[in-house]
């Protein structure tokens, strides 16, 4: 990682002592001042330096009032660094400019593709004809729910949705251009697709049919409906109920996370829910859970018919998991490390003190699997640090749409370079946080067609509220990221790639995960835009054990959300060991077997076959031990922001 530093205002900055820790938890120590971090000089705490003060004073002042102004620059544009995607237009510009030959010939191609369109018949324009610029994804598909309804083959809305078709085709091929660095070209072609889907002749009243069918059909309700729904989604985005939805409620402990379990410890980071046994006999192993801290546990038990913990519980397994806490202010400066110590040594040593220290399989979700991928590392290298003397072994370690190798992270990674990265760490220096708000926004503009504008057409034009379910309800549940934290994860991981390539420090020490000797389960979803499954299965290069890897159906949260009896599902499932040769993913698709259904009960037989000690009588919670019923307190604090 680059030695560029994170500026955090000092009021979000708190003194991290071991009195600030709430009535009843305990810092296992002072959590770690990020590398990067730095407070404001006690010897200029407030001043106001004027010419005639050192440089230093000067320096302090301009760079402060350079951090406001991009604050206030990134709340304009969204949070998007306005420098980052200039610098890549500017690269296509200059190539373009460079290349005289390219730009006649896509002006002409430009006018012709324009002609065609605006000259053909009242058909409607066949997705797939034009073909895409080389290792560039095609903006056609078989069938665009866009323009799916029957009402599109109708002049003059044919002739806009082959304009449409056109744009896109020819913004594809616009971009191969010589010479540009891939990474800014990818950039360019993901910002014109956003351009282009939000100007999309789809998303506006006056050139929808279907809006001027379904306006004259019902005399215009569907458009008063639609300022409705509008008027409730502005009163939810400020911490106000809504006027007009009644929406079925998914509250967590009464519709969700309604598996009965008890928080049996718990510091300033997390509470530890076990959860109460439903056999009279488990696995010896307990199964421990790490959840990504961008979201909520309860991801990972929804509503009983599709929850996983419920499952694994029904299974004979006892289950630990982790509620994360959710940040404010005073959390600011929490790390990478806090949450590793906090997190997942911690949180482990209390799961081998309730089970008697026996091995234990352990799974992490999403960045909680990266988080315990870490720590598997290091608990794996030589000469252990004296803080995991107590902690018991692991039996296995499963990994869940969760990334070790960052270097071809997929769309999300055109949103983070260094410009990007400064610019959120300007906006998160104001109040010592990343808002939930922020963080949902950036998922949501990888597929601002699916997730915005197709959303917002129905709702707002057409009168169609889309009927929510337990899993959007989880989505909208969002949670905080302290900016230690933050910056940490995207420079050490994103930007600089540390933990694939064995500089990524825990206790001081780098770790790496070619040192992992345990059997590895790794799963990845076929379309997952948060974690790719060719970057994923990047853990083969890593690590020299058995890996038995699973591709999935679905995507980051449906794929893994994937309760045996979900129709449709299927999965492909493949071991190696640690003497294999490589073989790269086009490879393991035509050799991996393929199942119909869930891949949970692989998972469990993949489990109970790497565990060695067999069945042991129920652990029940004795009440002595229970803080408070599951689903515990974290997850409920939620902020408008």
């Amino acid at each position: 990682m680059k030695n560029q530093v994170v500026t955090v205002s000092p009021s979000a900055l708190p003194t991290r002592v071991a009195g600030m820790a709430p009535e009843g938890m305990t810092l296992a120590e002072p959590p770690l001042h990020g590398p990067h971090l730095h407070e404001r000089s006690p010897a200029h705490p407030q001043a106001e330096p004027a010419w005639g003060e050192p440089p230093s004073a000067r320096s302090a002042a301009a760079h402060a009032l350079d951090r406001s102004a991009r604050a206030a620059a990134g709340h304009l544009t969204g949070g998007l660094s306005p420098i980052s995607l200039t610098l890549a237009w500017a690269d296509w510009a200059l190539h373009l400019m460079a290349s005289p030959g390219t730009a006649a010939r896509l002006a002409a191609d430009a006018q012709t593709g324009a002609w065609r369109a605006l000259s053909a018949g009242p058909e409607p324009h066949s997705p797939g004809a034009e073909a895409p610029a080389a290792g560039l994804p095609s903006r056609a598909t078989a069938a665009d729910p866009r323009f799916r309804d029957p009402a599109w083959s109708q002049w003059p809305f044919s002739t806009a949705a082959r304009l449409q078709h056109a744009a896109e085709a020819w913004w594809d091929d616009a971009l191969s251009v010589h010479g540009m660095d891939r990474y800014r070209r990818d950039r360019v072609h993901f910002f014109a697709r956003q351009y282009l889907d939000m100007l999309s002749p789809s998303n506006w009243p006056w050139s929808n049919p279907e809006v001027w069918q379904r306006t004259l059909q019902h005399s215009g309700r569907n458009l008063t409906h639609g300022a409705w729904h509008a008027l409730d989604d502005w009163r939810r985005l400020h911490g106000l109920e809504p006027l007009h939805d009644k929406v079925p409620l998914f509250r967590p402990g009464l519709e969700v996370a309604t598996t009965p379990g008890q928080v049996v410890w718990h510091n300033h980071l997390i509470e530890l829910i076990q959860y109460t046994p439903t056999t009279p006999t488990v696995q010896a192993e307990p199964v421990f859970i790490v959840p990504s801290w961008i979201m909520k546990y309860y991801i990972l038990d929804l509503s009983p018919h599709n929850s996983l913990v419920r499952w694994l519980v029904d299974q004979g397994h006892t289950v630990f998991i982790l509620s994360w806490r959710n940040p404010d202010e005073q959390d600011a400066a929490l790390g990478l490390h806090d949450y590793l110590r906090l997190g997942v040594f911690d949180a482990l040593a209390a799961v081998g003190r309730r089970t008697g220290h026996v091995p234990v399989h352990a799974m992490g979700y999403c960045l909680g699997g990266t988080l315990l991928a870490m720590a598997a590392a290091a608990l794996a290298r030589p000469r252990q640090h004296p803080r995991h003397a107590d902690l018991p072994p692991l039996a296995s370690v499963t990994l869940l749409a969760a990334e070790t190798d960052f270097s071809e992270p997929g769309e999300l990674g055109l949103l983070i370079d260094a410009a990007q990265v400064e610019l959120l760490e300007d906006m998160m220096s104001e109040r010592g946080f990343l808002t939930g708000p922020q963080m949902a926004s950036s998922f949501q503009f990888l597929h601002s067609r699916e997730l915005i504008w197709s959303v917002r057409m129905r709702e707002y034009l057409l009168g169609e509220r889309t009927a929510p379910n337990d899993l959007m309800a989880w989505n909208a549940d969002v949670t905080r990221l302290p900016a230690a934290m933050h910056s940490e994860y995207l420079r050490k991981l994103y930007l600089h790639n540390q933990l694939a390539e064995g500089r990524f420090e825990v206790d001081g020490r780098p770790v790496s995960l070619g040192d992992i000797r345990l059997p590895m389960f790794a799963v990845a979803t076929v379309k997952d835009h948060v974690s790719p499954w060719p970057s994923v299965y990047k853990l083969h290069r890593l690590t020299e054990t058995e890996l038995t890897f699973v591709l999935t159906s679905g995507g980051h949260n449906a794929g893994i959300v994937s309760e045996p009896g979900h129709a449709g599902r299927h999965y492909q499932q493949h071991t190696t060991r640690g003497q294999d040769p490589w073989c790269p993913p086009s490879d393991w698709l035509a050799c991996a077997e393929r199942h119909e259904g869930s891949w949970w009960p692989a998972w469990h037989d993949w489990l109970v076959a790497r565990s060695t000690a067999g069945q042991v009588p129920a652990r029940t919670i004795d009440p002595a031990d229970a803080l408070a019923p599951a689903p515990g307190h974290h997850v409920l604090v939620r902020y408008s922001d």
